[in-house]
């Protein structure tokens, strides 16, 4: 028995109001601690081994900083408005109202789960539902590279996304 997909259920499954904004939620277990959880975001070498090719600095509140993707000869900036080590960064997108918190919650030394939230898409958008399925499997994709990264030392992930 098949059933006609209703837009506005599968829309509702991902995403909640926030101060009257959408938001995405992805979380990820990796078995290592929070601080080689969070190092692997803040450190602009160690980046380069799940994400972007490499930041301009080491990410600290109030700090603007250059992300770079050399593979597409991009980049993209963002503020980081918060950090609290080994427990919570928050940037925002360059140009862009979206906002993200990754908060590291630590279950013991070799276990954190990684929660990525990201917020600011606007519900009146028409392309809504497309932007925030872009996004989950975006962030699904970056988790599954750092735990590649972090656990197994596969740092090669990054590069395969084809679109």
């Amino acid at each position: 028995m098949s059933r006609k997909c209703d837009c506005d259920t599968v829309e509702a499954a991902f995403r909640k109001r926030v101060d009257g904004h959408m938001n995405n939620l992805t979380k990820f277990q990796i078995n290592r601690s929070a601080q080689e959880v969070f190092e692997a975001f803040v450190d602009p070498e160690k980046i380069g081994n799940f994400w972007f090719s490499s930041s301009s600095a080491r990410w600290e509140e109030g700090k603007n900083i250059t992300l770079f993707y050399d593979i597409y000869n991009a980049k993209v900036g963002i503020t980081v408005h918060e950090i609290e080590v080994n427990k919570r960064i928050v940037f925002q997108w360059a140009g862009e109202e979206n906002t993200v918190s990754i908060t590291l919650n630590e279950l013991d030394k070799a276990s954190t789960i990684i929660e990525v939230n990201e917020e600011g898409f606007q519900e009146n958008d028409p392309m809504l539902l497309q932007k925030m399925i872009d996004n989950k499997e975006g962030w699904v994709y970056v988790l599954s590279c750092l735990k590649g990264y972090l656990e197994h030392g596969i740092n090669t992930l990054r590069e395969g996304l084809v679109r």
